[in-house]
């Protein structure tokens, strides 16, 4: 009985996770993976100084994914209120094609996943928009600070030592767009 008990509560607790990662975004919507990518775009330097500038640890890697985990959870959140308006919507074949909400986004017969196929197209549309959105900011904040490093610590810094100037500065640019 309790080798039963034991195996019911490990396959209850991993199905969440064999949920999650099956969903097609949950390959491409991996924090760290964003991360990477943007270090890689805009320099160790800059990925720093946007996620660490006080330099107080050396954890901006960290930042930045714990960041892009909550980022994902929310457009994950905004995405299935997205779906759930669609999927009531009585007038969703008419602008649709004709299709049904369960044939647009589902890939059976039956239409049964089309709630998280949704879902997951909304999320990733959305993580990967963030994502342009961010790394042209610090391309731009990093092209302005090379032209002037004085004026632009200047500009954007806000704390003593100023050393906050390019978060605030991508921060600034991310709003604008």
């Amino acid at each position: 009985m309790i080798r039963f008990i034991f195996a019911t509560a490990v396959v209850f607790a991993a199905l969440p996770v064999m949920a999650f990662a099956g969903s097609p975004a949950s390959a491409d919507a991996n924090p760290a993976k964003t991360c990477k990518a943007q270090r890689t775009a805009i320099g160790a330097e800059a990925f720093k100084a946007m996620y660490n500038p006080t330099g107080t640890n050396s954890n901006a890697f960290g930042t930045c994914v714990s960041r892009a985990a909550r980022a994902e959870q929310e457009n994950r959140t905004e995405a299935a209120k997205q779906c759930r308006t669609e999927q009531e919507d009585a007038n969703f074949a008419a602008t649709h094609g004709g299709k049904s909400f369960a044939q647009f986004y589902g890939t059976n017969k039956n239409g049964h996943n089309a709630f998280g196929k949704c879902v997951s197209a909304k999320a990733e549309a959305s993580s990967v928009a963030e994502q342009q959105t961010t790394l042209t900011a610090a391309k731009a904040c990093k092209a302005e600070r090379a032209a002037d490093r004085a004026a632009f610590e200047q500009k954007y810094g806000t704390n003593g030592n100023r050393r906050n100037a390019f978060g605030k500065c991508v921060s600034s640019k991310n709003k604008t767009q």
